[in-house]
């Protein structure tokens, strides 16, 4: 079992002003972490800095065997080399591309079963062909998980999610995203502002 090793500081400007992220913190392989904290503390800001977007000022990210970065030695992995699938809040749908292409698109190597297999756990069949802006919101989510997972990722990002979802559609989508977890086997990290969120998604809570 892998884990995800962090030990970071990073200043951050606000529209408070200038404020530090402090993170150290060990997550296993299998865990399921709700992120929470006030607005400007650092949650999408720590989730860049574990994709690779950006570095912190100071400190290590180590998965397994894998430096992912260290500022002693100067040295970092590439995002792209990685394996982290990174969900934003507006999903990123190519909007030019079917369902079934934007879900292709994700892919390391051309595996038309596991698209299948993708396209049916998230009941996007009949959905195939479609393009993304005459989608709901809610397949529109389904749409970006099944895109996500597509890539076989180790760890997968959730920048608030469901922040955009109204409240009838909330649950059903906190259990495709527990779905999709499940399905990939690795480390999902998701920032949310709604504490009730938190505690029925996360193995744990980490607050900021």
């Amino acid at each position: 079992m892998r884990t995800l090793l962090l030990d970071i500081k990073k200043k951050m400007h606000t529209t408070e002003g200038e404020r530090y992220l402090n993170f150290t913190e060990e997550i296993k392989d299998g865990e399921f972490i709700s992120l929470v904290g006030h607005s400007g503390c650092g949650k999408s800001t720590l989730l860049r800095i574990l994709a690779g977007l950006i570095n912190p000022d100071e400190g290590t990210v180590k998965y397994g065997n894998e430096m992912w970065f260290d500022m002693k030695t100067k040295k970092g992995t590439k995002p792209q080399k990685r394996n982290i699938a990174y969900m934003f809040q507006d999903f990123a749908l190519f909007p030019n591309m079917t369902v079934e292409e934007n879900i292709r698109f994700a892919q390391k190597t051309k595996d038309t079963k596991n698209i299948e297999r993708l396209i049916d756990i998230f009941g996007l069949n009949n959905l195939e062909k479609v393009r993304p802006t005459k989608l709901s919101g809610g397949q529109k989510q389904r749409v970006a998980l099944a895109r996500a997972l597509a890539m076989e990722p180790s760890i997968l990002l959730l920048d608030e999610p469901l922040s955009a979802i109204d409240w009838q559609m909330r649950e059903a989508l906190q259990d495709e995203i527990l779905k999709a977890h499940k399905y990939m086997g690795g480390i999902s990290i998701m920032v949310t502002h709604d504490r009730e969120e938190a505690r029925k998604m996360g193995d744990r809570i980490i607050c900021l």
